[in-house]
């Protein structure tokens, strides 16, 4: 089993404020990437069902902060499965700054909660999970308590 699905990303100055600092809302943009490409390698016929009628509705998200991250921050976002239900996954996301010396440092932590539904736009209704999306987290399943 695999603890985590992990994408890198190097900050830039767009993603700053005045201040130099990393802006909040980035951190929640990162969560939507990490998302998105372990789909496009973990379950790429998901991507085909959001074409036809499938939806990923992100019902929560939030984003606790322990550290400021800066320009040319080397950032590993990774990804975990907190929970998988019938209809809804949730994911966990660590921000860790990764060191030139190969430390690492969490420097935010944060989730996210979806729901699968299925139907035209003013008709969605609550859809199972589909099943190429199940097997594709199941190596990133919690340990059994």
């Amino acid at each position: 089993m695999e603890s985590y699905f992990e994408i890198r990303h190097t900050v830039g100055f767009e993603e700053t404020n005045l201040v130099g600092n990393v802006y909040y809302v980035n951190y929640l943009r990162w969560q939507g990437r990490c998302r998105e490409m372990f789909l496009v390698r973990h379950a790429p016929d998901v991507l085909t069902e959001l074409q036809d009628d499938l939806k990923l509705f992100t019902l929560k998200v939030d984003c606790e902060f322990y550290a400021e991250l800066t320009a040319f921050d080397e950032l590993a976002v990774r990804m975990t499965l907190v929970e998988l239900a019938q209809t809804q996954v949730e994911f966990g996301f660590d921000y860790v700054l990764a060191g030139p010396d190969g430390s690492e440092k969490l420097v935010a932590r944060g989730a996210q909660r979806v729901a699968c539904m299925r139907g035209p736009n003013n008709a969605t209704r609550p859809a199972r999970v589909p099943d190429s999306l199940r097997l594709a987290l199941e190596r990133y399943a919690p340990a059994a308590a």
